[in-house]
């Protein structure tokens, strides 16, 4: 007889698989971000469950909150063209159900009973009330995973600054005006007063 928090978890995993396969099946890009929002909400919920709360927190906040709102503005600002998007669908489809295939029997071979479950592998103990997620994670982070965690900074340092040397245009010539030089003008440098005689028309 499962407990609670066992049909908490198939819920949020169902929820989570069958969010990111809409992601993947979805024709309207909209759609499709929405749809991303909602796995990470589930994931965010399998994190909490597992007394991860500023992970989850954090999953919420960063990419939920900041980066698929950014998401969502780029793809409704786009011009996409839905017809084109349609075409490559069908296309790729036999490709895209073989790769899904592959992944599949790999996550069961991997994760399958036979390697994980309640005999092979125990459940953890639940934490103490003073327990700290943010310590816990910053003493791994800067002592046992060191190399690793400076390695990631380092490649996401270099992807920051291949995108900003592939976008870069050149130096632009500015058209702003100097408030030095603005200043200094005099009004001999800027006007000009023309007298003009009159002129009487012949009758």
């Amino acid at each position: 007889m499962m407990n609670l928090q066992s049909w908490v978890f198939y819920g949020f995993a169902a929820l989570a698989i069958v969010a990111a396969s809409m992601v993947v099946v979805s024709k309207n890009p909209v759609r499709a971000v929405l749809f991303l929002v909602l796995t990470f909400f589930s994931t965010a919920g399998l994190w909490m469950l597992l007394e991860a709360e500023f992970l989850a927190v954090t999953l919420v906040l960063v990419y939920v909150g900041a980066v698929m709102v950014l998401f969502l503005f780029v793809v409704m600002m786009l011009d996409v063209e839905l017809a084109s998007i349609r075409e490559g669908f069908a296309r790729y489809l036999p490709l895209g159900l073989c790769v899904s295939t592959l992944v599949v029997v790999g996550l069961v071979f991997a994760a399958g009973p036979n390697n994980f479950g309640t005999d092979i592998v125990a459940k953890p103990s639940p934490h103490p009330p003073q327990f700290s997620n943010v310590a816990e994670l910053g003493k791994h982070l800067y002592t046992e995973y060191l190399f690793p965690f400076e390695l990631a900074g380092i490649l996401l340092l270099v992807a920051i600054i291949a995108a900003i040397s592939l976008t870069y245009r050149g130096r632009r010539e500015s058209k702003a005006g100097s408030p030095v030089l603005q200043v200094q003008v005099r009004k001999q440098d800027r006007i000009r007063l023309v007298n003009i005689p009159s002129e009487r028309e012949n009758p």
